[in-house]
């Protein structure tokens, strides 16, 4: 019987996004990272993001750091 996969961490997230700024922005709005196509953040809805990679990276370590506070679509399932 297969065994459902556990999610990565936020911390394994994290690196990934910081391993591959490019592919990622950070919402003005809310400080929540998405994907470098998104033209909206699907947290809060705002259209204004920051795509320095450096700041994607800074963002990326600080989430990854700490527990999840935010509601994400997975938890109203």
């Amino acid at each position: 019987m297969p065994t459902p996969q556990t999610p990565p961490s936020r911390a394994e997230t994290a690196a990934k996004i910081a391993s591959n700024p490019s592919a990622y922005k950070v919402c003005e709005g809310c400080d929540s990272i998405v994907g470098a196509g998104a033209a909206l953040c699907p947290n809060c809805h705002s259209f204004r993001f920051d795509a320095a990679a450096e700041q994607v990276i800074r963002q990326a370590r600080i989430l990854g750091a700490r527990e999840q506070t935010s509601v994400t679509a997975e938890d109203l399932g």
